[in-house]
């Protein structure tokens, strides 16, 4: 671990903060991209179901509405 931080002591700081990084992206671009990609997918997904369920119920005490019969009508 030394070796590679004397290594990069007598860089210039362009080279640490510029073209290593975009080594890296290049490099893992697909990888970053891939994970990305599927993170936002399921959030989308999360986030649509919570949305159905959430008018299924609005739905569903609309039209029961308060005189039910059921002893659980009144939420």
């Amino acid at each position: 671990m030394d070796g590679i931080r004397a290594t990069f002591a007598g860089m210039p700081w362009w080279v640490k903060w510029v073209a290593v990084p975009l080594l890296a992206l290049f490099v893992f671009g697909g990888v970053i991209l891939s994970i990305l990609s599927t993170l936002i997918t399921f959030v989308f997904k999360a986030l649509l179901f919570v949305a159905l369920v959430g008018g299924l119920i609005f739905v569903v005490k609309k039209f029961t509405g308060r005189d039910s019969k059921s002893p659980s009508g009144n939420w």
